[in-house]
């Protein structure tokens, strides 16, 4: 049986809980079993790790376990943009589709995927929405991207057919085609932006229609925070949850990952799938840091074929929490990520990233869209300037700054604009998510 085909029934045989469940020393066992395989793979298979080893006098049989991976480099954004066809651990013939990063902090990059990358890719979204209790008698809206080969509306789709529930492939183009949807074929569950769905849920309210009674339990979060650290329901996500009366839930993935991280029904954060990823959270250093601290988000996707990774430095800064959950799951979560490593900002003497000051704003009830734009003002401050949406004449933009410095000790220049001109700078066609953050630093 060949190697492609191992891997493919491995995940076929996934389902549930995967074996979150298991005691954690288990846990540990099996994925380190899974890590030297995935380490003997990359050295037989990818030119550009089967390099990294020999240059650093490694060989595969020297990582015996999560632990010994500090023994190699970490990949970087910059690698895979620069060195990309070296990736590539499989012919061109086994390679079934093309994902294209979202190209946030850099221009997109093609993920090339096999079958049995798309079983592994289907295997995660089960183990997600199977945590959030999605079953087979769910109608599940997915207002997400389905095209320009992104890879969400893509996996979503797969996990959720694995789980055999009804899916409605509505896309993220149009609020008003997601309001029409959600009227003509009311979903139980919803897979979106929180931003989109705020706004769906308003244009509904608009409409006469109470959202809350339409039978939507759970929506499924991506691309924005629901939590705070505290675990709590953000402003955003209790604003979801006052207007749908549906169990939220946040995740965090990235393309390059082919991986979630979703919440349980506890809202805890997100689970780590053990059977699917190493994760490791380092300093500014590249040391690992304690549980519980903030760092570097490091991820190394387990039983990829096309274009393996390893300690994949995301850019995203987290903490990791390993007590236990009341859902009963033993594997360490991932809190909210507070920002990203390459949007800090630096104000007189204070650090501070954007979704901290989103989350203010997203408090503040005559506040309908913003996004932040940033320049180089001198070497230890940035200039922030924010740019909120309202069309309350009523709301200030004295006031809003006052509540964002009473907030985070960050009194940034705002600029109030009607709700119209936000969206015509924040929704893209190429992008999936609202762009909410201009750096324009030199």
């Amino acid at each position: 049986m060949s190697r492609e085909k191992e891997k493919t029934n491995r995940f076929d045989n996934l389902s549930g809980a995967g074996f979150s469940r298991s005691p954690e020393s288990d846990i540990a066992i099996r994925q380190n079993e899974l890590l030297r395989l995935h380490i003997g793979y990359l050295a037989g298979n990818s030119p550009f790790y089967g390099r990294m080893f020999a240059d650093h006098g490694v060989k595969p049989e020297d990582i015996l376990n999560a632990g010994d991976l500090a023994k190699l480099p970490f990949t970087s954004k910059a690698d895979l943009e620069n060195r990309h066809e070296e990736f590539l651990a499989v012919t061109e013939e086994e390679i079934v589709d093309l994902c294209l990063t979202s190209g946030t902090t850099g221009k997109p990059v093609a993920m090339l995927q096999s079958v049995s990358d798309l079983e592994r890719l289907a295997c995660n979204e089960e183990l997600s929405f199977r945590a959030a209790g999605i079953s087979c008698k769910d109608r599940v809206l997915i207002a997400v991207a389905s095209d320009r080969c992104f890879m969400a509306g893509l996996a979503y789709f797969l996990g959720l057919s694995r789980i055999k529930a009804a899916v409605l492939r509505g896309g993220s183009g149009s609020a008003s085609f997601t309001t029409e949807l959600i009227r003509s074929f009311r979903p139980t569950a919803i897979v979106g932006v929180p931003s989109l769905l705020l706004s769906v849920a308003e244009k509904l309210q608009e409409e006469g229609i109470t959202p809350a009674e339409l039978g939507i339990t759970r929506i499924v979060c991506i691309g924005e925070p629901v939590r705070s650290q505290e675990f709590d329901l953000s402003p955003l996500g209790k604003r979801l949850h006052e207007l749908w009366q549906a169990q939220i839930f946040g995740t965090y993935a990235s393309t390059e990952m082919a991986t979630s991280f979703t919440d349980c029904s506890e809202g805890m954060g997100g689970h780590l799938h053990p059977e699917l990823m190493v994760l490791e959270i380092v300093d500014e250093s590249g040391a690992p840091v304690q549980p519980g601290v903030f760092g570097e988000v490091v991820a190394t996707p387990l039983g990829v074929t096309g274009m393996p990774l390893l300690r994949f430095k995301t850019g995203d800064i987290a903490k990791l929490h390993v007590d236990a959950c009341s859902c009963g799951r033993n594997t360490p979560r991932l809190g909210p990520v507070i920002g990203r490593k390459s949007q800090m900002l630096k104000y007189r003497g204070t650090t501070v990233y954007p979704p901290a000051i989103f989350s203010v704003l997203q408090d503040i009830r005559g506040v309908r869209g913003y996004y932040i734009e940033v320049e180089s003002e001198f070497a230890l401050s940035d200039r922030i300037r924010v740019v909120a949406g309202s069309s309350d004449p009523s709301l200030t933009a004295s006031c809003i700054a006052e509540r964002i410095a009473a907030t985070i000790r960050v009194k940034p220049e705002v600029l109030i604009v009607s709700p119209e001109e936000i969206l015509k700078v924040t929704i893209r066609d190429d992008k999936r998510k609202p762009v909410t953050f201009f750096d324009r630093r030199i």
